[in-house]
């Protein structure tokens, strides 16, 4: 057995792109300018090489000759060519001679952990088995020569810049190791963990030390369902009840009893907050639709299910990937979207994935690096790991990226918010599911490693400046090639009736999959037999792991065989590692040894019920802005407005994502003759043989929440249904998803703000009748740290509630984009103005407090959907775009923008509700919601004006496009506003072109 280093660099003549990268991130890092660098990337092969076989498979399957060459040499022995693998490329030795730079340039090789998924090296590997190359393991690896920097500023580069010490390891100098095998055989001991004869200080430090975060009245309940047994529990059933526990698992905050007092003294119990808001509120909708009912599955399964066609049902769900991705952008942001891919593929019988959704929270990317807390990576390298990471997912298993937004704030510094979402089609008939006795328990796809353990609970808890070092093993690392190979296995064996339930393989791992999938019955595990990355896991680690590309199936004993069958000819691992049993107990065996056995009520519902006070008032509402707002230039306001991050191009992110793979795109996230003007939501066609199109959007207003969480709520619906009914969504049927991420719970106030959220959810999707179809909460986003005085300092995320909403369209050639289309055609403003700038951007740009948040009124919004549905249905509506952020003034110059035009403006029949504030800026920059500016030909006019007058719905003629490139906005005969579009759209892309 021969251990062999590949060595691949860039040619001479072409650039060190990964040099390039790494000397902007350690600039970004404040780590310094004056280095000197050079990179290589490369593969350690262990298997029985020569050397001309090792030379043969890096010239012919790891490099490309045009562009590369490489150096090859033996490692784990004694060998000539182990001197050219530490010395310096030529390029960066004639460099440091141009520079009469004399030091050596350090060498430093960084690699994933022992045991830390490579999905290169396993494809590496699949690749040289093909080749019939006889090789045991793979591991890639970067390797750097920086000259330039002393010991300890190569120590800050390494761990700061190089590497991430939750899933990589760095070494100075060349490489020196006998083999890459990792793990050793396993001996077996039954632990069992003495709970009965510890205090309540003792069941503290254990759910703590144990990273089992679990409360002390649980610890308690748990103590005492093992006295009443008379034994202690082993360390798999402790993990097991904390996993089903855990607040990702089971949402016991949201779903648990609380005691609310609102803003005017008002109280009320809750018994099941969720059940009485979000859940009541579509089971009213449902019962009023009667048969003509169009949900099919809610808050039943992994995703929601709506009808689409008489063949198909559409599912959707958005989840969080919070806390892995704070400390592994991208591996967080990559199992993200692998895991809720493996929702709708675990929905009902299986669902075929059509689309991607990602909304993503950051911070400031320009921060000083000197003024980070301790353990908290930079947003740069936060942002450029999360956004790299769902597109190497999403587009490797080919599914278009459609629709997201990026939001920044300075509180999202130490806890990102990263949502990720996925539509399927599933086929009628296939919604439901139901696991029989005595099918076999059967894990398909991934091995299973020591990769994201404690994945559940970690996530429940708060983020501190040890977490990277305490709970990197939470972050798990995904192969999207396996999940696409496990996905079309999957699709093969479903029309084939090969199995009667799966569920993805998520949170928790099998204990969550199994315990859920047989929950109404029992099951026996068989922990020995479930596949290996390596050896030496213990039965715990096992059961608990949450590496990725698994799906649970419930197999019937006599479709085994031909499942198995399947499931080779397409090279997809499959076991079978257990039973279900009608014994309502969940009986772990390792081996001939049962390591756990309890019953499946305690399991599930023996949870105390947890009871929470929870307490609003929204702060007082305080007059807008700090200086004369009289003085406001607002050109120069709407150029800052542009500017600002919240606002600006998001291309940069946009074009890294593949949306037209699958041919279905029709409205993509960019639109326009240049396309690069931001959509107001995608449409889809998911059927080549049909028009009928999906239609995917979401809404969130973060800063509104500092002024009141209701409004804050109802905005994000509001901002989710219009952008939707933009693009030519039917607003009578619109289903829309909950996503609630917030700070630490525990404190009244904060539950309060949650509690005001959804009740609002609540009164306004009865309102409109939208119903909510799924959801998922993110609690405790919070970071701690000491500062320099040793004072606990905490950064809270402000409350963010993401609405993401699944439309239809029943002919996408009707889909309506925000671009302007053509000079002469007419702009009409849908909608009434008030003068509401809490949390605006014009506030935010000059530093202004204050004001009135943006409300909603249900009636003038629901009545305004259908309208602008109506015209858009009737051919009326040439280009439509909501007004959010930055209100009227933003969304007309992005219409321009898009559509390479110019447009001119008469606010002077404006209809505005303005009390102390000057009329013209709150024309230009109100953020009030349930607006829409429209294009439409001249003659379309009374036929728009027609409907509009039959709904009760306010629309105004305000103005015109034109063929010269610029916006002028009138008022009264006056002009206030003069724009060139070319200079907007510089300012307007420029903040975020990476």
């Amino acid at each position: 057995m021969a251990l062999w280093q590949i060595d691949i660099h860039p040619r001479g003549d072409r650039p060190d792109l990964l040099a390039g990268e790494t000397a902007r991130e350690l600039h970004e890092l404040g780590l310094g300018d004056d280095f000197t660098i050079a990179t290589a990337q490369g593969f350690l092969v262990e298997g029985r090489l020569d050397r001309d076989e090792a030379e043969a498979i890096a010239r012919t399957l790891l490099a490309d000759g045009v562009t590369q060459h490489v150096t090859v040499g033996r490692i784990d022995t004694v060998d000539e060519s182990a001197v050219s693998l530490s010395e310096a490329p030529e390029t960066l030795v004639e460099q440091l001679c141009d520079q009469d730079v004399e030091a050596e340039p350090h060498l430093v090789h960084v690699m994933p952990k022992p045991g830390v998924m490579d999905p290169v090296a396993a494809s590496t590997l699949a690749a040289l088995s093909d080749a019939a190359v006889t090789a045991e393991a793979v591991c890639t690896f970067r390797k750097f020569w920086i000259a330039g920097a002393d010991d300890e500023t190569l120590q800050q580069i390494c761990m700061k810049a190089l590497s991430n010490d939750s899933i990589e390891r760095y070494v100075i100098g060349p490489l020196s190791m006998g083999s890459l095998q990792v793990g050793s055989t396993a001996t077996f001991e039954l632990v069992t963990v003495p709970i009965r004869e510890l205090d309540d200080s003792g069941l503290e430090e254990l759910s703590r030390e144990g990273q089992l975060y679990l409360t002390l009245v649980e610890m308690q309940t748990i103590r005492a369902h093992f006295v009443a047994l008379q034994r202690d529990p082993t360390d798999i059933e402790l993990e097991s009840i904390a996993q089903t526990w855990s607040e990702h698992c089971s949402h016991k905050t949201l779903a648990g009893r609380i005691r609310y007092t609102g803003p005017d003294g008002e109280t009320r119990q809750f018994e099941n907050m969720l059940k009485e808001t979000i859940f009541a509120a579509t089971q009213a909708i449902r019962k009023s639709l009667g048969d003509n009912d169009w949900c099919v599955s809610v808050f039943a399964d992994n995703a929601g299910v709506v009808t689409f066609d008489d063949e198909d049902h559409v599912c959707f769900k958005v989840e969080t990937h919070n806390h892995p991705s704070a400390l592994e952008p991208y591996g967080g942001a990559n199992t993200g979207i692998g895991g809720v891919i493996r929702d709708p593929m675990g929905t009902g019988m299986g669902a075929k994935p059509i689309c991607n959704t990602d909304v993503f929270c950051f911070a400031n990317p320009d921060v000083a690096p000197e003024s980070l807390p301790p353990g908290v990576l930079h947003p740069r390298r936060v942002i450029s790991g999360v956004v790299s990471g769902v597109r190497d997912y999403g587009n490797r298993m080919g599914i278009p990226t459609v629709n997201g937004a990026v939001y920044f704030d300075e509180r999202y510094l130490g806890n990102p918010l990263v949502y990720c979402g996925n539509a399927g089609l599933i086929p009628v008939g296939m919604e439901s599911k139901e696991v029989q006795p005595g099918d076999w328990i059967v894990a398909l796809g991934g091995r299973t490693g020591r990769d994201g353990i404690h994945g559940a609970t970690f996530s429940s808890a708060e983020l501190t400046s040890e977490s990277e070092s305490l709970s990197g093993g939470a972050v798990q690392i995904g192969n999207a090639i396996t999940e696409k190979m496990v996905l079309d296995v999957l699709i093969q064996a479903r029309d084939r009736g090969l199995y009667n339930a799966v569920t993805d393989c998520g949170a928790g791992g099998f204990s969550s999959a199994v315990g859920e999938m047989g929950e109404e019955i029992g099951a026996e595990v068989w922990l020995e037999k479930a596949p290996l990355k390596y050896e030496g896991l213990t039965y715990t680690e096992i059961w608990i792991s949450e590496a990725q590309e698994r799906m649970v199936l419930s197999v019937p004993p006599e479709k085994w065989e031909s499942l198995q069958a399947l499931c080779d000819s397409e090279g997809v691992e499959a076991a079978v590692i257990g039973r279900f049993e009608p014994t309502s107990r969940l009986r772990l065996k390792y081996g001939d040894q049962v390591v756990g056995d309890l019953s499946m009520d305690f399991l599930h519902d023996g949870r105390p019920p947890v009871i929470r006070d929870a307490v609003y008032q929204p702060p007082e509402e305080a007059a807008f802005g700090s200086v004369a707002i009289e003085s406001v230039d607002p050109k120069e306001s709407l150029l800052a407005i542009l500017s600002s991050l919240n606002v600006a191009s998001k291309h940069w992110v946009i074009r890294q994502y593949d949306h037209e793979v699958q041919a279905g795109s029709v409205v993509k996230p960019l639109v326009g003759p240049q396309c690069d003007g931001p959509s107001d939501a995608a449409v889809i066609r998911p059927k080549s043989n049909s028009r009928r199109g999906v239609v995917i959007s979401c809404g969130m207003n973060p800063h509104y929440g500092d002024f009141d969480a209701h409004h804050m709520a109802t905005s994000a619906i509001d901002e989710a249904m219009r952008n939707a009914v933009a693009v030519g969504a039917d607003p009578s049927k619109i289903a829309i998803l909950d996503n609630f991420c917030w700070g630490y719970t525990d404190r009244p106030e904060t539950l309060g703000s949650l509690v005001r959220a959804a009740i609002a959810c609540h009164d306004l999707a009865l309102a409109l009748g939208t119903p909510f179809i799924s959801g998922k909460d993110s609690l405790n986003n919070e970071f701690s740290y000491n500062d320099a005085s040793g004072e606990k300092q905490t950064i809270a995320i402000p409350p963010s509630l993401l609405i993401s909403a699944i439309g239809q369209i029943d002919d996408v050639s009707k889909a309506v984009t925000m671009d302007a289309k053509s000079a002469g055609n007419e702009i009409w403003l849908v909608g009434t103005t008030t003068e509401e700038f809490g949390g605006s951007h014009l506030g935010l740009v000059h530093g202004w407090g204050g004001g009135r948040v943006p409300h909603v009124n249900a009636e003038r919004a629901k009545s305004g959907f259908q309208a602008v549905h109506a015209a858009i249905q009737k051919g009326l509506v040439r280009s439509c775009h909501d007004l959010s952020e930055g209100g009227l003034a933003v969304a007309a110059i992005e219409m321009a923008m898009a559509g390479g035009l110019g447009m001119t403006l008469d606010l002077s029949e404006m209809p505005v509700e303005s009390e102390a504030l000057p009329r013209d800026l709150v024309c230009l920059f109100s953020e009030s919601n349930s607006r829409f500016l429209i294009e439409s030909r001249p003659e379309s006019a009374e036929g728009l004006l027609a409907i509009f007058r039959e709904a009760d719905v306010a629309i105004t003629r305000i103005g015109a496009i034109t063929e010269q490139s610029s916006l002028t906005v009138q008022a009264d005969g006056k002009e206030v506003l003069s724009l060139d579009v070319a200079v907007a759209k510089a300012t307007w892309q420029a903040p975020l072109d990476w």
